[in-house]
C-alpha cells in the first residue's frame, strides 16, 4: 500500500489504494481507510488527494450508518463538496465520490479495524479481479497469505450457522454443495 501524505493532518498518512487506472471495471474502484467517523475532519485530506490526481470532487455519498453526522456541505481546499447519503440503495461501508459526470466507489474500511486486517481489506477492494461489494469483503474477512478465497469461502460456508425452522436454531447451514451431494432429496 503506497501511502500518500495527508494534507490537513502533517506527518499522517492519507489511507487510501486505488485501483490501477488501466483495468476492467468492477464494483469498487480502490478503498480508503479513514481514522475516524467524523466526515467534516477526514473529507477533507481525501478530496484534496483525489482533487489532484482524478479531478475536483463535487459530491459524495455516504451510508448514514457509517457517519452519525452528514453535513450538506464539506470545505475542501478552495472550494466545496457537497455530501449526501443513501440508506436502502447505498452500501453501507462504500462513499461514492462525483467528479463532473465522472464517478468513484471506494469502500470505506472502518476506522477500528486493526492495520494487517486493514491492509489486506484494501488490497482486495483494489484488485481488478474483485467481483465483490464492500460489505461482501468485510462480512468474508481478509484472505490471509497463502489462503485462497475459495479455501476462505469453504470454511465460512463450512461453519456458517443459521436459523431454519424446519431443523431450529443452531443447526449448521446446507450448503448448495451439500444439498446437490443428496439429490433428489429423500422422503
Amino acid at each position: 500500500m503506497n501511502a500518500i501524505p495527508d494534507r490537513t493532518a502533517p506527518g499522517r498518512p492519507l489511507r487510501l489504494l486505488l485501483a490501477p487506472e488501466r483495468r476492467k471495471p468492477s464494483r469498487l474502484d480502490g478503498a480508503w481507510w479513514p481514522r475516524s467517523n467524523d466526515l467534516l475532519r477526514e473529507l477533507p485530506s481525501l478530496a484534496s488527494e483525489l482533487d489532484a490526481r482524478w479531478g475536483r470532487v463535487t459530491r459524495i455519498t455516504v451510508h448514514p450508518a457509517q457517519w452519525p453526522v452528514i453535513p450538506r456541505r464539506v470545505p475542501v481546499a478552495g472550494h466545496v463538496v457537497h455530501a449526501g447519503w443513501y440508506a436502502a440503495e447505498q452500501d453501507k461501508h462504500t462513499v461514492m465520490l462525483c467528479s463532473y459526470g465522472r464517478r468513484m466507489y471506494l469502500m470505506v474500511v472502518p476506522p477500528q479495524t486493526d492495520a494487517a486486517e486493514a491492509g489486506v481489506f484494501m488490497a482486495e477492494a483494489s484488485d481488478p479481479r474483485n467481483t465483490g461489494t464492500a460489505s461482501e469483503l468485510l462480512a468474508r474477512g481478509p484472505v490471509r497469505r497463502g489462503e485462497t478465497r475459495r479455501q476462505r469461502t469453504g470454511a465460512l460456508l463450512a461453519s456458517a450457522v443459521c436459523f431454519d425452522s424446519a431443523r431450529g436454531a443452531g443447526r449448521p447451514a446446507v450448503s448448495a454443495r451439500g444439498r446437490a451431494a443428496y439429490w433428489p432429496p429423500a422422503r
